[in-house]
């Protein structure tokens, strides 16, 4: 069963203790669950083979679906993707952090068990201050999904996370409720113009600002 560890607002001790923690538990290749501006997400080592497969096993998720990456800043962009396009310094300046997952052609670094074997891999900068201290005290990029079993709903408070699921996991970050709402809009950009995955928080006429984006 997962350890509960409480970040209390406006405590910067709190905060440092869960994400240091949590950042042990990723460094032994544990997994846990913590807090975005979106929902609940279940984190593990993204450059780990192993601890990315014990995601997989424990959402009970379909193995031909990637898994979303999350990273602290644009040099984890640089890390797991083959080049940062000159043409998406813009948007990544406008929307990153926040809810914009990019869809871009992977770096060898990346295991083949995150992609579900494809050649890109799918990358966003949360918006949320504990999922940033979390990437910037554990160093390295985190698998992210939402912190639910396949085919349930995402949890946005932490009374809601399965049972089942606690029971496989090592460590859970509680900071309350999330907010919910919209997921992040994922945008293919390995093509011009680039092309909306998964409609989300931000609009096409919103990218459309930065970038020549379809539809």
């Amino acid at each position: 069963m997962a350890q509960v560890i409480q970040v209390v607002p406006g405590s910067p001790d709190s905060l440092n203790d869960a994400v240091q923690q949590a950042s042990d538990v990723l460094h032994r290749g544990g997994l846990v669950i913590f807090p975005t501006e979106t929902v609940y997400g279940l984190a593990a080592d993204a450059l780990s083979e192993e601890a990315v497969r014990r995601v997989w096993e424990v959402k009970g998720r379909p193995s031909d679906k990637p898994l979303p990456v999350q990273v602290a800043d644009v040099d984890g962009l640089r890390l797991l993707w083959r080049e940062v396009p000159e043409d998406l310094v813009a948007l990544i300046r406008a929307f990153m952090p926040g809810p914009l997952t990019l869809v871009y052609w992977r770096s060898a670094l990346v295991p083949n068990v995150v992609t579900a074997g494809a050649d890109t891999v799918g990358v966003r900068i949360p918006d949320h201050p504990v999922a940033l201290a979390l990437l910037r005290a554990f160093g390295r990029p985190i698998v992210a999904p939402s912190a639910n079993l396949s085919g349930e709903e995402p949890p946005s408070r932490v009374e809601d996370v399965s049972p089942r699921l606690l029971e496989q996991v090592e460590l859970m970050i509680d900071a309350g409720y999330t907010g919910g709402g919209v997921p992040s809009t994922v945008l293919d950009v390995t093509v011009r113009p680039a092309r909306v995955l998964r409609a989300g928080a931000l609009s096409t006429s919103e990218l459309r600002k930065y970038l020549d984006v379809d539809g």
